[in-house]
C-alpha cells in the first residue's frame, strides 16, 4: 500500500475542514429578521410653536388659572401665587406651590424670567427652585451674572451637580427648561434599587447629562434616600424673590 505524502494529507484534511464549515454556515441572514412592527408609537402633535405642548401633555399652567397648583404647606389650600398678564409672580411669604397631581418618571417642560429689578446677590438674587417630586430641586436662579456657588447657580442639582455651563438669559428674558426625569426605585423593605437621574437643557443647550442623584437636594448635609410613594407632586418655590413662570406641562413617561 502507497503512502500518501505528509503535504497532501494537510491538503485533504483542510478540503475537509473547509467543506464541513461550508455546510454548518447559516443561510445569509434577511433584512426583514431584523425588523419588527409593534408595538407601533402612539402618533401625537407637537406643539404649533416652539415650548407649546404636545398633544400628550399635561399643561400645569397657560396663563389662565391655578387649578392645577394648591400650597404647598398643608397640600390643600388654595394657592396664593398672583397671575399678572399670564404670568405667574413668586408671592413673598406666601409659600411653596405644588401641583394637585403626582408625577414619577416624567418630561417637564417650564419657563421662568428673573426679576429686572436687581435685589442682592448670589443666592438671594432671582432665587426660586423647581423640585421633582417635591424632592430634587433644579435651581432657579439669576445667576446670569451673579457670582455663587457653582453647584447653586441656575441649572444645578442643588448641592450635587453644577451644570455643565451657563447658558442663562438676562434678567427680564424668559429661560426654559427641559428636564428628563427618572424616579428612584425602592424594595418591598424601602431599600434604594435605582436612584433618581436627571437630564435637563437650558433654552436648548445640554446642562445636565443623566446624571445621577445622591437622594434628595439638601442645604445642608449629605443627601441620603429615604422610600417613598412612586409619584409625587412636583413644587415650585417661594424664595422671597418675584421670579416669573409661564407654560409649565409635564409628560407622563
Amino acid at each position: 500500500m502507497k503512502k500518501i505524502p505528509l503535504l497532501l494529507t494537510f491538503v485533504l484534511i483542510g478540503i475537509a475542514n473547509f467543506t464541513s464549515a461550508q455546510e454548518q454556515t447559516p443561510p445569509p441572514m434577511k433584512p426583514e429578521a431584523t425588523e419588527f412592527y409593534t408595538p407601533v408609537p402612539p402618533k401625537i402633535t407637537p406643539g404649533a410653536e416652539n415650548n407649546l405642548p404636545p398633544s400628550d401633555a399635561i399643561v400645569l399652567f397657560d396663563g389662565s388659572g391655578l387649578d392645577a397648583f394648591v400650597s404647598a404647606r398643608d397640600g390643600e389650600s388654595p394657592a396664593e401665587w398672583v397671575i399678572d398678564n399670564g404670568e405667574l409672580v413668586v408671592q413673598r411669604g406666601k409659600g411653596d406651590l405644588q401641583s394637585k397631581m403626582a408625577f414619577g418618571d416624567a418630561q417637564y417642560h417650564v419657563e421662568w424670567s428673573a426679576p429686572t429689578e436687581i435685589v442682592g446677590e448670589g443666592q438671594g438674587r432671582g432665587n426660586s427652585g423647581f423640585f421633582l417630586m417635591g424632592l430634587y430641586e433644579v435651581q432657579i436662579l439669576d445667576s446670569y451674572e451673579s457670582k455663587t456657588y457653582t453647584n447653586g447657580q441656575a441649572g444645578s442639582i442643588y448641592k450635587q451637580y453644577p451644570p455643565l455651563v451657563n447658558p442663562l438669559r438676562a434678567p427680564g428674558e424668559w429661560n426654559y427648561y427641559d428636564i428628563i426625569f427618572k424616579a428612584p426605585r425602592f424594595d418591598e423593605n424601602g431599600m434604594l434599587t435605582s436612584p433618581a437621574t436627571v437630564t435637563v437643557l437650558i433654552n436648548g443647550v445640554l446642562v445636565q447629562n443623566n446624571v445621577i442623584l445622591r437622594g434628595p437636594t439638601e442645604y445642608i448635609g449629605i443627601p441620603n434616600y429615604k422610600a417613598h410613594a412612586e409619584k409625587l407632586p412636583i413644587k415650585l418655590q417661594d424664595h422671597g424673590n418675584p421670579v416669573r413662570f409661564r407654560n409649565i406641562w409635564v409628560r407622563p413617561l
